[in-house]
């Protein structure tokens, strides 16, 4: 069964909890079967990778991690705060999202 997850690739958000909370980025990936997200810059994980031609070097690299979707929430541009969104549908059917503090679509 499919999630749905309120944040889409390309979107800035914050992460409001955990070791990264108040880090701001932009969401590089969405997986909405695990419910993760993985943002740009932030939750830096260190992967030991092995050489895999001759000549390759190998080593320890940096990489982002994936994070809960529910521990970011979405940057409003007008209030330049994380905020909460609902869902407005237009006369002609199309939906954007509208912040709840002031009202702005994103």
């Amino acid at each position: 069964m499919n999630k749905k997850i309120h944040v889409k690739t390309g979107d800035t958000v914050m992460i409001i909890s955990g070791k990264d909370r108040g880090k701001v980025g932009k969401i590089m990936q969405v997986s909405p079967k695990e419910g993760k997200v993985i943002v740009e810059n932030a939750n830096f994980v260190q992967k030991h990778v092995k050489p895999r031609r001759m000549g390759e070097p190998g080593g320890i690299i940096k990489a982002e991690s994936a994070i809960y979707a529910c521990k970011v929430q979405l940057m409003c541009p007008h209030c330049n705060k994380p905020r909460r969104f609902r869902t407005k549908v237009l006369a002609d059917g199309t939906k954007e999202r509208v912040c709840v503090k002031c009202g702005n679509s994103l």
